[in-house]
């Protein structure tokens, strides 16, 4: 193994680019529209109770630190909620891929009574009574304020949430070099078989899969994965595979929040989905990979949009 290891080392940076594709920077978009879906998706008035927005559940690089999110009333959520960061790069949304864009994925949390709890009528009549709205949406769409205009409007928001020029994609691009360690990892990565499921350009959310596909893994009722939608047996604890992108950012991990840690994430992973217990030495080397899957903060996140 340590011989493969150091042939590893030495091959092209192409063998790489066939699994895992690097994010590439958000280069121009509408800076009206943009920056009027930022207000909306800050915005908590658009909730029943004047209490919670999108962002009230995606402030934490894009996702909740939070086991669960909560919504107006104080309710709590069913699952652990996901990042918006680089959501445009997943071919479906949710845990359990139910929404096919990110334009029809905003529907559930708006309506939802345990998020945001809100109608079209009620979203609509506040928009129209706002001078601000009225205004930024002549400016943008030289039209009245109304509910599919505010959806392409945070869409085209969310569209520019991309995380490009993590140290990984730099050293894809042949910018910079892995460690040793780094190197270690992604090929423990590729080699366990961590990689069959988490690829591409979001490294993951391209897939479903099962969690505890070799030892059982404990199951929720009344959770949002397949099952929920096709009421198929086989289709107990089936989700959408996350991205890895920024993952040592976003505890805690999994679709229960169950898992605090990166290190325990991996472990559990592999103990559930290879049926292996990994060596402290092994879950090091992998998370160090991880790291590398870190990118910058979207400009328009964390800034005026400009």
């Amino acid at each position: 193994m340590y011989k493969l290891f150091i042939i590893l080392s030495l091959v092209s940076t192409s063998i790489y680019a066939e699994i895992i594709t690097p994010i590439k920077k958000v280069e121009s978009y509408d800076v009206g529209k943009v920056a009027l879906g930022k207000q909306l998706f800050f915005d908590k008035k658009l909730s029943k109770d004047g209490t919670i927005s999108c962002a009230s559940c995606h402030s934490d690089f894009g996702s909740d630190s939070r086991v669960v999110s909560i919504g107006v009333n104080g309710q709590k959520g069913v699952i652990q909620s996901l990042s918006v960061f680089n959501a445009v790069n997943n071919y479906k949304q949710f845990w359990n891929a139910r929404a096919p864009s990110l334009n029809s994925q905003m529907d559930s949390p708006i309506h939802s009574a345990v998020e945001m709890g809100n109608s079209i009528e009620n979203i609509e009549q506040y928009l129209k009574s706002s001078k601000t709205y009225n205004k930024l949406f002549k400016d943008v769409f030289s039209k009245k304020p109304s509910y599919l205009l505010l959806k392409d409007a945070i869409v085209a928001f969310e569209k520019t949430l991309v995380t490009p020029n993590s140290h990984f994609d730099r050293f894809l691009e042949g910018k910079e070099s892995l460690t040793r360690l780094e190197k270690k990892g992604f090929y423990l990565f590729k080699n366990y078989g961590c990689a069959a499921c988490h690829n591409g350009v979001n490294v993951g959310g391209n897939s479903m899969q099962m969690i505890g596909n070799v030892v059982e893994y404990p199951y929720i009722k009344g959770q949002s994965d397949l099952y929920s939608i096709t009421n198929k047996e086989v289709d107990k604890n089936v989700f959408r595979v996350p991205s890895l992108r920024n993952i040592t950012k976003t505890a805690p991990y999994f679709h229960d929040g169950s898992v605090k840690t990166i290190e325990g994430a991996v472990g559990k992973m592999a103990y559930y989905n290879l049926g292996m217990v990994l060596e402290d030495t092994d879950i090091k080397a992998i998370v160090s990979f991880l790291k590398t899957l870190e990118g910058e903060v979207p400009t328009t996140w964390s800034s005026n949009v400009r």
